[in-house]
């Protein structure tokens, strides 16, 4: 093998690492929080639970559509881990809520952006769907959800988005 192709070997093995994302599989009921700490790193979020736990948010995976939420007792121990970013969980999500429960539920928004004669800012959440789509919920300025819709992701709809990409290199 050639040097430049050996360097494009590793550049790309070392990105595909980079990308690697660990999920709730990794760590059995009854982990502590140390150790999904020292296995996930910094979470990306961390909220208070009703029961005096802990729920940790690691927002990431393939163009951030996967946020894992691990949930821990007031003892710091493993109650539950799963991936949020589902329209079961976004179907929860209902007008009058707050910014705080919103982020308990299914973290933070991929993007947010203003519509300034609504008075609202959207919270936009990339995930997993066999259409190419996204999960918007408009909030007050006083932070309460006034509205959730899904639509189309921006992504999906430049049609050269994948050709520049690729001509960037």
């Amino acid at each position: 093998m050639s040097p430049p192709t050996r360097l494009l070997s590793f550049a790309l093995a070392a990105l595909l690492g980079a990308c690697a994302f660990h999920g709730p599989k990794d760590f059995p009921r009854g982990s502590s929080i140390a150790s999904v700490l020292q296995g996930m790193g910094a979470p990306t979020g961390e909220y208070a639970t009703a029961s005096g736990g802990r729920r940790l948010e690691y927002a990431g995976g393939r163009f951030g559509k996967q946020t894992y939420m691990f949930d821990f007792d007031a003892s710091g121990q493993l109650l539950s881990a799963e991936q949020v970013l589902t329209e079961a969980r976004f179907n929860a999500i209902k007008a009058g809520m707050t910014s705080a429960e919103v982020l308990s539920q299914i973290g933070k928004p991929s993007t947010t952006w203003a519509i300034p004669r609504q008075h609202q800012i959207v919270w936009s959440y990339r995930y997993e769907s066999l259409f190419c789509q996204w999960f918007m919920v408009g909030m007050s300025p006083e932070g309460q959800v006034v509205d959730t819709a899904y639509g189309p992701d921006p992504v999906c709809d430049d049609d050269d988005f994948f050709g520049r990409f690729m001509r960037r290199r």
